[in-house]
Formats: C-alpha cells, structure tokens, sequence
C-alpha cells in the first residue's frame, strides 16, 4: 500500500467536487491573474470593486489604538461587541435574543463549522440543497460528517421539500438552509419554513434522534423591494444562525461574524458552552481582537441597499433583453441565470473571450446556469452589457458584430 503523509479526512475534503472547482478556478485557471488585466470585467466572487469607506478605514483604525495593556490578550468576546450584534440581531429579525445567546467567530464560516461539530458526530448526515454555497462540501467532510444533497425545485428555485424529507435517514442529524441564498437569490417563504419545520420534527420523532437546523443568514440584510426577511430559526427551535459581517461590509477578508442560538432552543445553556469548547478546541476560532472592537461601531454602517437594487434591476432588465433567461432575486449581491450553452463551463469561456469573467454553475454543481457578482461596479456593469450580448449571440449562432 503506498503511504500518504496527509490524513484519510484531509484526503476527502481535498477531493470533494466543489472544493477541487474552486482551486482549479482560483489557483490554476490563471485567473488571479486574468482578473488584473486592462479590460476584463470581474464578476466573479463577492469581493469588493469600489474603495472602502473614510468611515470603515477610520473605525478599522481607531480599533487598533491600545486603551489599556490588556488590549490585544486573548479575548472570547468582546461585550461591546456581543451586545451591538444582539441588538441588531433583535431588530432585524424581531427574535428577543439575549447576549449569552451571540457568540463572535472568524466569519461565516467559522460559525457553520462550529455549529457542525457541536452536534455531529463521525458518519452522521448533513443535507443541504443544490446550487449551495460552494464549501458546505468541505466543511461537513472536515468535520467528519457526510454531505447529503438534494436540488432545489428549478423552476420557483425554492426549497424542494419532498426531497428533503425523502433524504432523510436514521443517520441524518443537521439540515443547512441558506436564505437568502446564494446563489439563487431566494428568500424562502414562511410557509415553506413552516412546512420544513413540520418535516424536521417529524422525523426527528421517527429517529427518535433530534434534527438540528443551522441557518446560514450572511445575506439576510441585503433585502430588495422591502421584503420582510423571516429567519428559518423562527420556525424550528432546534436550530442555529450563522452570520457574517463581510457581505454588508463589502470585506469577506476581514473575519467577524457570529453563530446565535435563538431563545427557542431548549437547554440552551448547555449549546452556549459547546459553542465556546469548539472555538477554543478548534483553533481559537474567536475573531482577531481589533475587529471586536470595532464591531459596535461598524453596525451603525448602512449597505447601500437601493445601490445594489439598481444594479440588479439595470442587469437583470438588459440580459433578459438580451434573451438570457435569469430569476429577479429577491436578496444577497448575485444573479443566476441559464447558460445558453448547455455547457456552462464553455459559455463561460465564451464569456472570457470578451473580456468577462463570472463562475460556471458547475461550481455550484448545478450544471446549465451560471454566476454574476453585483459588487461589480456600475461602470462595469455598463461595460459588460455589450460583451454578454456578444457571448450570446454567439452562443445562438449569430454574427458577433
């Protein structure tokens, strides 16, 4: 047998599907490089196109400026920082979360696998819908547990409910939500939240094993037409929120975000202890001290949310124009339209030979569409328009001229 230096769990993550797509993409595509050439439109990943605010570099800044000498020790939470998350966590979603209830991580992601190994154990399934967040995969796998997944209904892009209930096992013991989601845009319905909290409960009873619920919410203040976000932790007591900062602030680099336990949770205390056991255990997966202090002032920051409705409104009017056939998001910063090649790996090619750049709907293993990022910037978007209605008519046959 040939020996292998990394581990059989490492081995997996590293060999997941969507993980293997985005180093491809990332690493070896040539498209960090691609993206810094004169003239190519970046619609890629969430990143931000415009400069950050005076007033996130000042707030950023002031944070750094020791108070006392104790400022940079370790630190599990600041309590500034925790009561601001609460309070706005109270007001956006109308849940009376209590500060015991926040507990500050290193991201979204951070929050997820936290969330993850607090009540999974090796082998146990976790379902989650296609097209998902591309690292569900790989953080459910270094975690030890087993990624189940199922697609969402293509033609209303919500949640399909019959095939989540028909994925469940004895062995199932976490469910991911992702509202809004991206890719789709999709802010799920109370009555279809309803309905998976029927379903959860259910089959919990039938397990007789709880079914845990982690609700991944780092869209869900970027709302458009005035919708009223409703959290699925809402519905099902048994579950989690994750949250993270770097998607209103337009900095997924800085790492601040938070995973809750709603008040509905039963024996709460007790998941407010494991919450605290995983960070430390897993790396201190608190966020860097200065970004806590300066996390209550970075909540009074307003998203440019008609902005960013704009953007959509401009975009999704003039591909449809165009013929593209592409869903009105209701939420987060992404578009998803169907590729009009049916491989949309070569249409995102065809893409690239115009100078644009955005991410095959592979990526998010759901083959036939394709990704756009709106934290592209409004010139660019202007600029882009010719060169999609390029690409398509190229697509279709036609003269490119």
């Amino acid at each position: 047998m040939a020996d292998r230096s990394t581990s059989d769990r490492v081995a997996s993550v590293a060999a997941a599907t969507p993980f293997q797509l985005l180093y491809e993409f990332y690493r070896l595509s040539g498209y960090e490089h691609r993206r810094h050439e004169p003239g190519v439109l970046d619609f890629t990943f969430g990143d931000p196109h415009d400069p950050p605010s005076q007033a996130y570099v000042d707030i950023l800044r002031d944070a750094l400026v020791p108070q006392h000498e104790l400022w940079f020790a370790y630190n599990f939470g600041d309590a500034k920082a925790i009561e601001a998350a609460t309070e706005s966590l109270r007001r956006h979603l109308g849940i009376p979360f209590e500060v015991g209830d926040v507990h500050l991580t290193t991201g979204g992601f951070a929050a997820i696998s936290t969330a993850l190994k607090i009540v999974g154990d090796a082998g146990d399934e976790v379902v989650y819908s296609l097209p998902p967040w591309f690292l569900y995969e790989p953080l459910i796998l270094e975690a030890g547990l087993v990624p189940v997944k199922v697609s969402i209904d293509r033609e209303t892009l919500d949640l399909d409910l019959d095939a989540i209930a028909a994925a469940i096992t004895p062995r199932t013991r976490i469910v991911i939500v992702n509202s809004p989601n991206n890719p789709t845009g999709r802010i799920y319905p109370p009555a279809t939240l309803d309905r998976l909290a029927a379903i959860l409960e259910e089959a919990s009873a039938r397990n007789g094993r709880r079914i845990f619920l982690i609700s991944d919410e780092a869209y869900n203040r970027i709302v458009f037409d005035g919708r009223r976000f409703r959290s699925p932790v809402e519905f099902y007591p048994w579950s989690f929120l994750a949250y993270s900062y770097g998607k209103t602030l337009l900095s997924p680099g800085e790492r601040v975000g938070y995973l809750a336990v709603p008040p509905t949770m039963p024996d709460r205390k007790a998941f407010r202890d494991a919450i605290e056991t995983v960070q430390i255990a897993g790396g201190w997966l608190f966020p860097n001290v200065s970004m806590q202090y300066a996390l209550p002032r970075l909540e009074t920051l307003a998203f440019d949310l008609p902005l960013f409705q704009r953007k959509r409104d401009v975009m999704v009017a003039a591909l449809r124009d165009i013929g593209y056939r592409v869903a009105l998001p209701e939420g987060t910063f992404y578009l998803f339209p169907e590729s009009p090649l049916d491989d949309d790996v070569e249409f995102t090619r065809a893409l690239d030979r115009e100078g644009v750049l955005v991410l095959p709907g592979r990526m998010f293993e759901t083959p036939g569409f394709f990704r756009i990022s709106l934290t592209a910037t409004m010139e660019t978007i202007e600029a882009g328009l010719p060169r999609f209605a390029a690409a398509f008519r190229a697509a279709a046959g036609s003269p490119a001229g």
